[in-house]
């Protein structure tokens, strides 16, 4: 059985995705739009949604963390569930509540199940890099 905080990370995970193919519209949008598909039955959507919205917020500066973290790696390259990864663990470690593993473990089960078979390797290679680099770990 998941964790509540992991289904909470998928669910923030796909809002992000969904706001980055619509052209970044706002959050609510986004989230209106996803209760209105799923017929308002989403679970720990409340809480994927605040994360998805302060995320989203945070997107330039992150992008500009990430890009200069994810070494040989033009940002028009990286797809955009494993940019949306990136992202949603940067956060995460910026805010400091969680383990930087934890945060880092729970990117890269994200990718297994979202990304293409060489996600894995590159969000966990980029992610313990900015750790390292900005003393999370």
């Amino acid at each position: 059985m998941l964790r509540a905080e992991t289904k909470t990370r998928a669910r923030a995970l796909q809002l992000l995705y969904a706001w980055e193919l619509q052209g970044r519209p706002p959050m609510r949008q986004v989230s209106d739009d996803a209760l209105t598909w799923s017929g308002g039955r989403i679970r720990f959507f409340d809480a994927a949604e605040k994360i998805a919205a302060a995320v989203s917020m945070a997107a330039p500066r992150l992008d500009e963390k990430i890009t200069r973290a994810a070494d040989n790696w033009r940002w028009d390259r990286i797809g955009v569930v494993e940019k949306n990864i990136l992202r949603l663990a940067l956060f995460e470690l910026e805010e400091g509540e969680v383990p930087p593993r934890v945060t880092i473990s729970e990117a890269v089960k994200l990718a297994h199940w979202f990304a293409g078979p060489r996600a894995p390797s590159f969000v966990n290679g980029v992610l313990d890099g900015m750790a390292r680099d900005s003393g999370f770990l």
